[in-house]
């Protein structure tokens, strides 16, 4: 269903836009629960992209993105 989303919310919605960049985040999480981290850091880094162009580096959807890469980076053990 996220995947669905991305599909019709760049198009109602503008693609820089909070709504897409947590779609990305949210098809981020179920690939690094399916234990697909490099798929996950592609989805993280598409969502940390809008977000730093929308809303600057200081805001809290950013650092919880942050994190999410960081926690794929320790599933894998890359510190």
């Amino acid at each position: 269903q996220y995947q669905k989303s991305l599909e019709i919310g760049p198009r109602v919605l503008c693609s820089e836009n909070l709504e897409v960049a947590g779609s990305y985040c949210d098809i981020g999480n179920v690939y690094e629960a399916q234990g697909k981290f490099d798929e996950a850091l592609v989805q993280y880094q598409k969502s940390l992209e809008i977000e730093l162009r929308v809303v600057g580096s200081e805001h809290p959807d950013v650092a919880t993105t942050y994190n999410n890469i960081g926690t794929v980076y320790e599933a894998q053990d890359k510190y």
